[in-house]
């Protein structure tokens, strides 16, 4: 049974940090492509981060550049896949998802975004900024 379960979300202020997890099983998640995306009221998903299946290759939104990092542990037997976010600000307000990509073993690049094919999803956790 495929899971991916996130985690990390709170309340926060403006200018503090904050680091959601997701837990991915149920598939060799580690040899997937995995992103971040989230959305806030009102608003479509958007894309956040993405991961290549080795950790060697991240893209992140223009939005979080230098405030977001994406990383991930492929040790275990289900991998975790990690967003630190720093300087948070009220727009960052969101419900955040995990995913991975729909198929395996896509090749390292600097083409993530593009090439990111969601197959499947968390359930989401809450991300407020308050100001």
């Amino acid at each position: 049974q495929v899971q991916l379960v996130e985690s990390g979300g709170g309340l926060v202020q403006a200018g503090e940090s904050l680091k959601l997890s997701c837990a991915a099983s149920g598939r060799t998640f580690n040899a997937y492509t995995m992103a971040w995306f989230r959305q806030a009221p009102g608003k479509d998903r958007e894309f956040v981060a993405a991961i290549s299946w080795n950790g060697g290759s991240t893209e992140y939104d223009e939005s979080v550049k230098g405030r977001f990092t994406i990383s991930r542990d492929n040790a275990q037997r289900s991998v975790n896949l990690y967003l630190e976010m720093t300087s948070l600000t009220p727009e960052d307000t969101a419900l955040y998802y995990c995913a991975a990509d729909r198929v395996a073993g896509r090749a390292p690049s600097s083409a993530l975004r593009s090439s990111f094919d969601p197959g499947y999803w968390g359930q989401g956790t809450q991300v407020t900024v308050s100001s």
